[in-house]
C-alpha cells in the first residue's frame, strides 16, 4: 500500500543520514496508521514507513470473521478502500487542526495497492519498505530528484515494489 500527499508536498519530516525523522504531522500519520489496527479486529499492520510525502505499508487482513455452520460472523469488516479512507480522514483532521487549515486536502485521491501472494514477495516488499528512507536520493517522490510521471489509470507513489 502506498499513499501520497496532495501534490506530493513534503509534510511529514525529512530524511537524515538514511533515516526518516518525523515532525509533528509525521507522528500524527504514524498514530493514525496504528489506529487502524487498534480500531479494527480484522486488521494487522506489517512493515510500514512514513516518508516526507507518502506512506508505504503492508496491511494484513485477518480472516477470523468467518462463521461456522452454527455461528454467524460478528462485527462489520471494512474493505481496504474504506480502511484507507478512514486512515486519511483521521490523519487529515488531526493535521489540519494543528496547521489551522480546516478542510484542506492532505492526501491525493487514489492510492496504490498490491495483493501479496507468497512469502518471497512478502519478503521483497518488506525489504523495499524498510530500505525506502535510505534510497531517498533516487526516490521519484523526492522533489529534488525531479518530476514524477503519473499513470492515467492509477496515481501512484514512487516506483512500487
Amino acid at each position: 500500500m502506498s499513499i501520497c500527499t496532495q501534490n506530493r508536498e513534503c509534510l511529514f519530516g525529512e530524511i537524515k543520514n538514511g533515516k526518516m525523522v518525523l515532525n509533528d504531522a509525521g507522528r500524527m500519520v504514524t498514530d493514525s496508521w496504528e489506529w487502524l489496527a487498534e480500531q479494527h479486529d480484522h486488521v494487522s499492520l506489517d512493515e510500514w514507513v512514513v516518508m516526507p510525502n507518502h506512506l508505504h505499508g503492508i496491511i494484513v487482513i485477518i480472516d477470523g470473521c468467518r462463521g461456522g455452520s452454527r455461528t454467524a460472523p460478528t462485527g462489520k469488516r471494512k474493505s481496504i478502500g474504506r480502511l484507507i479512507g478512514a486512515f486519511k480522514t483521521v490523519s487529515t483532521k488531526q493535521i489540519n487542526q494543528i496547521r489551522k487549515t480546516p478542510g484542506m486536502k492532505l492526501w491525493q485521491r487514489n492510492y496504490y495497492e498490491h495483493i501479496i501472494r507468497n512469502e518471497n514477495e512478502l519478503k521483497r516488499i518488506r525489504e523495499y519498505i524498510a530500505k525506502n528512507p535510505m534510497k531517498r536520493e533516487v526516490d521519484r517522490e523526492n522533489p529534488a530528484v525531479g518530476a514524477v510521471r503519473e499513470s492515467p489509470k492509477n496515481t501512484q507513489c514512487e516506483g512500487q515494489p
